[in-house]
């Protein structure tokens, strides 16, 4: 992302907006360079003290581009804090995952292995330690011959729930520097011009005051398009 580029606003409403984060810019903790530190050059009056905050009601990866929510006022962050702890909230994904399904054998559609609460690799992506429920729905969008465009809905949120699970499954994430292989990961460069993760946040829904909030980002993201048609 060029230092001029601006970051796009999906949606507003009572003390929240909601922006298009782009792939490989992290949430928060890099100052200067992260979602909120561009947010805050781009809408000055975040940047002033008293009721104006900018916080992130929830979280997205460093590489996982969409749809992200952030309060502009404390009330909104408690309201919708309390939204996204009580499982009120719909999320939905694309990932373009490696690999086909076989739609004539009608696989199950959750991945529903339990992870640990701590993230693990590509060799242990289920993790260490005590292990928890996590459930992950998936809806086979489209498939080219390498690879499969998947519509994911999570009714938990484990770190890195969507990858690991991929993972596990032996469908990974394109573009996952953590759970893929780094075999794959370099042809995607060197031979398909991808260098990003596939995993795009395109759905959120949730209540908020007296409405029922739908927010949907407008499109596949160019490069994850771009892969599939080439492979056709």
């Amino acid at each position: 992302m060029k230092p001029t580029d601006k970051i796009f606003i999906a949606a507003r409403g009572t003390g929240w907006i909601c922006v298009e984060k782009p792939p490989g810019i992290s949430v928060h903790n890099e100052p200067g360079h992260d979602i909120l530190s561009l947010l805050a050059e781009q809408i000055p009056t975040h940047k002033k003290s008293g009721q104006d905050l900018l916080q992130p009601v929830h979280r997205l990866d460093k590489e996982t581009s969409g749809l992200l929510l952030l309060a502009t006022a404390p009330d909104a962050l408690t309201r919708l804090s309390a939204l996204f702890a009580r499982g009120e909230v719909t999320k939905k994904y694309l990932a373009l995952v490696h690999g086909n399904f076989d739609i004539q054998k009608k696989p199950p559609s959750v991945w529903n292995t339990p992870l640990s609460k701590e993230a693990g690799g590509r060799n242990d992506p289920a993790g260490k330690g005590k292990k928890v429920d996590a459930v992950t729905h998936y809806k086979i969008m489209a498939q080219s011959p390498h690879y499969t465009l998947l519509e994911i809905e999570l009714l938990t949120g484990r770190k890195h729930q969507i990858r690991r699970h991929a993972k596990m499954a032996g469908h990974p994430v394109t573009g996952d520097s953590r759970y893929g292989s780094l075999r794959s990961i370099q042809f995607l460069k060197e031979n398909c011009n991808y260098h990003r993760l596939g995993l795009h946040a395109f759905y959120l829904e949730f209540p908020d005051l007296s409405s029922r909030i739908t927010i949907t980002s407008e499109q596949i993201p160019l490069e994850m398009s771009s892969l599939l048609k080439q492979d056709l």
